[in-house]
Formats: C-alpha cells, structure tokens, sequence
C-alpha cells in the first residue's frame, strides 16, 4: 500500500476511533505533502513523502525542547504523542551503534584523515542513511570520530 494511502486509510480509522491526536497529526502531515505537491504541481513518490514526514518529526523534536524549556506539561505530552505517531510511518532508525559502523566504513572509502573532510563524508553518507537516523545525530557521531 501506497504511503499516502496509508495515511488515508489511518486518518479515517483516527476519526472513527474518535482519536483526535492521531487525526490531527496525520492530517498535519497530509496538509504538508499536499503544500509540496501544490508547490512543485508534482505528484510525490513514497520517498518523497518520507523526507517530509521525517522534516514533520524533526519539528517536533525541535518544538519538544522548547516546551520541556517551559515546562509546558500538555504540550510536552501531546508533541511526544505525536513523535510517536510519526515514527510510525517511518523507517525503523539506526541506533548510535549501527551509524557508527556506517561511519567508520564511510571513513575508509573516502579516506578522510580529519574535520576538513567532513564534507566528503557527509556527503558520502547521507544517502546510505538517508530516512533512517537524524542528521545532527549523524553529524555528531562523524565529528566523535574524526577527533
């Protein structure tokens, strides 16, 4: 099935089950790839649609932080309901672990010796872990293993 189908078929059961976090969560994600499409005047593949259902995560990983800087309790509590609900739809993410065998491997092919290669590497790595693990996070573990 089709990632947007997907989310169809999930939005009319939230309704059904009377669910308004998932509802509103889905239909957020849906009002965005509806905004690129409308934009582009393209209709987008799965993978596209995973690039922007993980930028809707990263927002709400970002937004989290500032809630829990205000303690906001019922927004901290719904941002996580919803951080849950969208990493459902993605990829299972690589643990720090398993990025930081994908870096070494990546450090070796391009034979990068220090942080004036971090471009190369990162570039050589994104797509490998393209969807599947944060981008800060990965740039964080090149950085750890570059020093």
């Amino acid at each position: 099935m089709a990632l947007k189908d997907q989310l169809q078929a999930d939005l009319k059961t939230a309704m059904k089950d009377k669910d308004k976090v998932k509802k509103s969560t889905i239909t957020m994600i849906r009002a965005a790839i509806l905004q690129v499409e409308k934009d582009q005047k393209v209709e987008l593949e799965d993978d596209q649609i995973l690039e922007i259902i993980a930028k809707q995560l990263k927002q709400r990983r970002d937004g989290l932080a500032e809630f829990e800087k205000a303690q906001r309790d019922d927004l901290i509590q719904q941002a996580r309901e919803e951080i849950t609900i969208i990493e459902s739809y993605l990829p299972t993410q690589l643990t720090v672990d398993e990025i930081k065998v994908i870096v070494a491997e990546t450090i070796q092919e391009t034979g990068a010796v220090d942080a004036k290669d971090m471009g190369k590497i990162m570039s050589a790595l994104m797509p490998k872990i393209k969807g599947r693990a944060d981008g800060k996070l990965v740039n964080q573990v090149v950085r750890e293993s570059l020093a």
